[in-house]
């Protein structure tokens, strides 16, 4: 998904949601610390937009467990205004500190801009890998590589998270969709597939690491 929305106010979360969903966002919301962290395990996301005031664990237990093991773009939007929380929000890695009540133009203008900064980037370069996000092409050592459709969203999706670990669940959320037919054993099959492509040795693969038990993750070489 792109934003998880983790708001206790179902009415105000709902709003967002169909706001941002009009500016071709893909969203889900959560109303507590607790299916927020499971959402996001489970699908990931590309920005947290995180309340404070939450039921059970905070927003900054959120932020805090998050950024143990992410470094996923999270946005804190609060009614919460005193510097010290908003200090306290900052120093446990949040990207930004929102005020509530917001503009919802600026709001957007925000999301817009983390979007823009972290994948807006049309080409990755890795060592001798080269992605073309407009063009859906990749390429090694500037030779086109054949990639079906799957292949390069797999690649980009490993890439884009070098150096950290994906569970498969996570992995086969992002790229086939919680809702596809399709079963996980055609992730290890992708994966093999990917490896034969990129790999100089795809039987002793030095990109895409299987972490035994979790998933896979792409480490630069």
């Amino acid at each position: 998904m792109d934003i998880l929305i983790v708001e206790d106010n179902k009415e105000l979360a709902g709003l967002l949601c169909d706001f941002l969903r009009g500016e071709n966002y893909t969203v889900f919301a959560a109303e507590s610390a607790e299916k927020a962290l499971s959402l996001y395990e489970r699908y990931g996301a590309r920005l947290i937009v995180l309340d404070i005031m939450l039921p059970g664990m905070d927003g900054f237990g959120v932020c805090k467990k998050i950024r143990e093991e992410s470094n996923v773009p999270i946005l804190i939007v609060s009614a919460k205004t005193a510097k010290e929380d908003k200090l306290c929000g900052l120093d446990l890695g949040a990207d930004d500190y929102i005020e509530k009540p917001y503009d919802i133009d600026i709001m957007l203008a925000k999301i817009n801009g983390i979007f823009k900064r972290r994948y807006g980037a049309d080409e990755i370069v890795d060592g001798d890998i080269c992605i073309n996000k407009i063009s859906r092409t990749v390429c090694k050592n500037g030779v086109p590589l054949e990639m079906t459709a799957k292949e390069f969203d797999l690649l980009l999706l490993l890439i884009e998270n070098r150096g950290r670990t994906l569970s498969k669940e996570y992995i086969f959320g992002q790229v086939w969709g919680s809702d596809s037919f399709s079963e996980q054993q055609t992730l290890t099959v992708h994966i093999k597939w990917l490896r034969q492509k990129i790999e100089d040795v795809p039987k002793s693969p030095k990109k895409i690491l299987t972490v035994w038990g979790v998933g896979y993750k792409y480490e630069s070489v």
